[in-house]
């Protein structure tokens, strides 16, 4: 039996390894019309098919030798511990909605589940007409239909949640409330999981906000990260100091994000299909700009001493920073209107499996053509009901393992 690889990446790139995904489950077939913004999904899938795609896209990834671990298995798995479950269940009902005589009722009731339910309520959720106890003034009031724990149907995008860098796992700062609990949960997994017990550190959630769809690796040592919607100033900086005191990157690109209906994280605009390439979103690439971040004076954390660059364009800046003489860029569409709606259509949201090999959806045609113009070998997979959460093969996967570049 072959060793497992351990946890390291140092680039968007190299060769994939290791995975982590989450399959489509009951969490989605809680979102209805009346719900789903507020739980940020902007469509109401299919959830069968989207399963179908899903399982489709973990197999594409298989047959390249990757090895693909499911977030909800890692989840069950690490509840059998008393200490994880504890913490699991107080997490969960740290809501000031419950009241103390609803709270007391489901602690117990969550204590006394198996891993497998415990880790169903935690990711689907609990409505108000589920629950057999804890009746009392909270139950009467709330909507039969108002969920006591809520259901956390972005957990398909296990990207945002945590980053690995290098031999460290980033475990992020989720900005909307609606979603704190899946990096509570994921950093919970890197904690208490068999497997990673011992894995070092680094932000957390309770930190400022980072969101890793904004995280991209440039290159060894050079870090991108966008700054908009969900990624704040602050959360910029609190990372910067980390990745920099712990010797794990020389360059930390800070690039501001315009927010319009189709961009949210920097992988939305831009990802990496080859060591020198890029493929982009051509409307907002001539407005990109990137503010190159050093250390000028080593210290603890909190005192290092940082030096914050004037703009540059985002191209020049990452090319620069990377120690190359130029960042390719591979444009999605053929058009403006064309490159428009394949971008809302996550045409540039790919997942990299190796230098020039990526994964994408079938439907972005154009930018697929691109693609293997520039020489990338595009792995097609199905994403009508995937995509209807606003993510693609890079919103959907955390790499844990990459061979080093």
């Amino acid at each position: 039996m072959s060793e497992r690889p351990a946890p390291y990446a140092d680039s968007e790139v190299g060769r994939l390894r290791t995975v982590m995904l989450h399959r489509p489950g009951n969490e989605l077939k809680r979102l209805t019309p009346r719900n789903n913004d507020r739980l940020l999904f902007d469509g109401i899938p299919w959830v069968a098919r989207a399963q179908e795609e899903h399982d489709a896209f973990a197999q594409a990834l298989r047959d390249r030798d990757v090895e693909v671990l499911y977030l909800t298995e890692l989840l069950t798995e690490t509840l059998q511990d008393e200490i994880a479950r504890n913490h699991a269940v107080t997490s969960a009902l740290s809501g000031l909605h419950l009241g103390d005589t609803l709270r007391t009722y489901l602690a117990h009731f969550l204590h006394d589940a198996s891993p497998e339910e415990l880790t169903a309520y935690l990711t689907a959720g609990i409505r108000n007409d589920e629950v057999r106890g804890g009746f009392g003034l909270v139950t009467s009031l709330l909507s039969p239909y108002d969920f006591l724990v809520d259901p956390l149907p972005n957990l398909l995008f296990t990207r945002d949640s945590s980053v690995w860098v290098r031999d460290r796992v980033a475990i992020t700062s989720l900005a909307m409330p609606a979603r704190s609990r899946e990096t509570q949960l994921t950093e919970l997994i890197y904690t208490e999981h068999p497997r990673f017990r011992g894995t070092r550190k680094i932000h957390g959630w309770h930190s400022e906000h980072v969101e890793g769809g904004d995280v991209l690796h440039l290159a060894p040592g050079v870090i991108a990260v966008g700054v908009g919607e969900r990624t704040t100033p602050a959360g910029v900086e609190r990372f910067a100091r980390q990745v920099f005191h712990a010797g794990l990157a020389r360059t930390v690109l800070a690039v501001p994000i315009a927010q319009e209906r189709a961009t949210m994280h920097l992988d939305t605009i831009c990802t990496l299909v080859d060591v020198d390439k890029v493929v982009m979103y051509p409307n907002v690439a001539d407005s990109l700009v990137a503010h190159a971040v050093t250390m000028t004076e080593q210290g603890d954390e909190a005192t290092l001493t940082l030096s914050v660059a004037e703009p540059e364009p985002f191209l020049v800046a990452a090319a620069r920073a990377m120690g190359i003489d130029q960042l390719h860029q591979i444009d999605t569409g053929l058009d403006p209107v064309t490159a428009e709606r394949e971008q809302w259509d996550d045409g540039n949201n790919t997942l990299a499996l190796a230098p020039r090999v990526a994964v994408a959806y079938e439907r972005n045609d154009e930018t697929n053509d691109r693609l293997e113009e520039a020489g990338i070998e595009v792995v097609r997979i199905a994403g009508s009901e995937l995509g209807s959460g606003r993510g693609g093969p890079r919103c959907m996967s955390c790499p844990i393992t990459r061979d080093p570049l």
